[in-house]
Formats: C-alpha cells, sequence, structure tokens
C-alpha cells in the first residue's frame, strides 16, 4: 500500500477505481461501505433465469414496456399505467426538471448533488431547505410550508403552470431519515395550493423497516403534483442494469415522458430482469432482514464508542457526528482505507463538514470489522461511575 496523503481527494461512493489508484491497492480487495448497495449482491434466482432468457438480446424490447410496467405495479401496488421506466431513476429524473423548467426550485439538504447539477442544467434557481441537525435531519413540515411560502420567483412558471419543484429524497440520502406518509401528504395538500410539484425520490423506501409508512406512491393516485422515483441499484444490487421506474398519475407529465422521450432507454436484458426481480419475493425479504437486524445491532455497537453521535436511520446507511476530539472523518477513512473498507466522507454534502462519515450495512463480519476500525479511531465510551 503506498504511502498515506495528508490531502486526499473527495471520494464518492462509486469512486473504487479512483481510490484504489490513489492508494495502490486493488478495488477487488475493498468491501464499499460507501456504495450504499446491497450487501447480498445479485439475487442467485435472477442469475439463473438471466442465463436461461439470454436471446432476449437479439429481440428490441416491448416499446411500451407493458409487461415490465405490469411487474412493477404488482411489486409496488400502483397502477401499471402510471409506470414510466427508464435508463436508471437518473434519466427520470432529468426528464421530469427537463419537463417543468422550474424557476425556482428548493432542495431538501443535505442530499444527492445529481438534483442540484440537473437544476443548474435547466437554468432553475436553487434553494436549499436544510434540516437541522439539532432536529436529527428530521424534517418539520410547519417549517418547511413556511420556508415555501416564501417565494422569490412567483413570476416565473414551468410545466403546467407550477411555479416551483420541491425536490426531496426519502429516505434520505446521506442523512437516513425519513418524512412519513402522513407528512408527506400534508405537503402535497400545501403544495397544490400553492402550485409545487413535487419530486420524491425513493431510492431506498425499500430499506426501510416500515417502507409502506413512508412511501408515497399510494398518493399519486390521490395527488397530481406529485412523482416518485425508484430503481434496481441499490435495493437489488444491480446499477449495471440502469433500470428505474416512476410512478405519477399526472396525465401531462405522462404523455409528455411518452412523445419526448428517447425509445428503447431500457435494453432488452434490464427489461428481462426487471420482471425477474420484481417477484423473488425470497430475495426481497431475506435483504429486509438483513438490513433491519444489522441496522439494530449496528446502532448499538455505536453506543459504545466515544465521540460519536449518530442519527435514527431508516435506509441502510447511517449519518455518524464526529462530535469532539482531534480525529475527524478523513482521519476515520485513511484507517479503513487501510484494512480494505471504504467509508464516505460527507464533507463534500450541502451543509455537512468533516466532522460526519456516512457508511452502510454490509454482512454481519464486514460490519463488525468496520466497528472495530471506528473503535480504534475514535475508542471506547468511559462508562465508570463517576
Amino acid at each position: 500500500m503506498s504511502e498515506t496523503r495528508t490531502a486526499a481527494p473527495q471520494f464518492h461512493g462509486s469512486d473504487l477505481e479512483k481510490v484504489a489508484e490513489y492508494y495502490g491497492i486493488r478495488k477487488e480487495d475493498i468491501i464499499g461501505f460507501a456504495a450504499n448497495v446491497n450487501p447480498l449482491g445479485l439475487s442467485e434466482h435472477l442469475k439463473e433465469e438471466l442465463a436461461k432468457n439470454l436471446d432476449c438480446l437479439s429481440s428490441y424490447p416491448d416499446r411500451d414496456y407493458c409487461g415490465l410496467r405490469q411487474a412493477i405495479g404488482s411489486y409496488t401496488g400502483a397502477d401499471w399505467h402510471n409506470i414510466m421506466v427508464g435508463n436508471g431513476s437518473t434519466e427520470l429524473i432529468s426528464l421530469t426538471i427537463q419537463f417543468f423548467r422550474p424557476k425556482d426550485a428548493v432542495v431538501l439538504g443535505p442530499s444527492y448533488s445529481e438534483y442540484e447539477r440537473e437544476l443548474s442544467l435547466s437554468g432553475s434557481e436553487i434553494r436549499f431547505y436544510n434540516l437541522k441537525e439539532s432536529d436529527d435531519f428530521r424534517i418539520s413540515t410547519e417549517d418547511l410550508k413556511e420556508f415555501l411560502t416564501d417565494d422569490p420567483q412567483a413570476a416565473g412558471a414551468g410545466g403546467q403552470g407550477y411555479r416551483r419543484l420541491l425536490v426531496l429524497c426519502n429516505p434520505n440520502n446521506p442523512t437516513s431519515s425519513a418524512v412519513s406518509a402522513a407528512q408527506m401528504e400534508e405537503l402535497l395538500v400545501f403544495c397544490r395550493s400553492q402550485r409545487i410539484f413535487v419530486m420524491s425520490d425513493e431510492t431506498y423506501a425499500e430499506f426501510a423497516p416500515d417502507t409502506e409508512n413512508i412511501t408515497a406512491i399510494p398518493l399519486t393516485e390521490k395527488f397530481d403534483n406529485l412523482i416518485v422515483l425508484r430503481g434496481v441499484s441499490k435495493f437489488f444490487a444491480a446499477p449495471g442494469l440502469r433500470l428505474g421506474y416512476a410512478v405519477t398519475g399526472n396525465e401531462e407529465l405522462k404523455a409528455e415522458f411518452t412523445s419526448k422521450k428517447n425509445p428503447w432507454t431500457v435494453n432488452s436484458l434490464a427489461e428481462t430482469a426487471g420482471k425477474i426481480m420484481f417477484a423473488d419475493t425470497d430475495y426481497i425479504n431475506e435483504t429486509r432482514r438483513l438490513i433491519s437486524t444489522e441496522r439494530e445491532r449496528i446502532c448499538a455497537g455505536l453506543d459504545g464508542i466515544a465521540n460519536l453521535k449518530y442519527y435514527p436511520p431508516y435506509a441502510n446507511f447511517i449519518l455518524v457526528h464526529i462530535t469532539d476530539g482531534e480525529k475527524n472523518a478523513q482521519d476515520l477513512f485513511e484507517a479503513a482505507i487501510r484494512r480494505g473498507m471504504m467509508v464516505r466522507n460527507c464533507s463534500s454534502f450541502h451543509n455537512l463538514d468533516g466532522n460526519y462519515f456516512r457508511f452502510c450495512f454490509m454482512r454481519t463480519e464486514d460490519n463488525d470489522r468496520l466497528l472495530d476500525c471506528i473503535r480504534s479511531v475514535f475508542g471506547e465510551k468511559d462508562l465508570s461511575p463517576r
């Protein structure tokens, strides 16, 4: 391993190649605690079934993806006519923003940087509504509504006359906090009265201990100012498939997607895989059991480590704040990478600094290795009587 640098660059969760090159180690030897991908990897059932169906590559996909959308509808409980598919949720984020081209966009922060990039490309004025550390980064609907009432771009209007776009990730990355379905409904009522369209990214919703209590998918039948986005990269451990889907009851937006979206952006292999994976109940249930168990176990482990505060996690990852001491997130990153583990230094996220780090839940033995590494950097809590 190469000598430690004092000013290492910022790495994102998917930057294994860059990390491997910088530190002189093989990427195959790095456990990706920063990528937030299901530690089970691809389903064995999916692998077996895909191997039997490789001839699908000799044919074009169904242009309307009816079978795939029906499979997603069965999985999510949504009307399949309200489902659109794309080349990862990133394509759907881009298409939604291009349609509305909002003059003013509000993004709940800290959050995923792709929202800001796409909004900047559309010429939107971006304002961040900062989740508060003192509230464990949980949303206050009353405070957010007050923030949204202050409308500096009221004169402009995007698609369908919506003046603004509200973008949130639920559960949120990197805070792992969540907005309940009841809170979302309250926000949607308010936003509809203010001509605000809501884009909710549910990339991590399936990892939540109570997905049905946070997902906004059922609300798409009641509110036409809502689109919900998901994909298969994280929960189904298939980022290379580039398969994403969106659910909305907004007829004009659906028509726009149909008319403007390039045909066949979801390839035949991804179409076939989707039909298999959304019905793979054994894999789905095993994933939820593993994440639930490890989430509880890791929180208990962090309770015994000095100078750390974690925030109650709803997703398959956890945000940790270094509250005191001489060590920071980069110190942990360096210590972990030397042991073949990559965590996320969160200083590149909006409104966070070098005292925050994030890691996802992996298999039990790997999680134990990381907890040992964190203890080696920050030490055990002093529990002796005072």
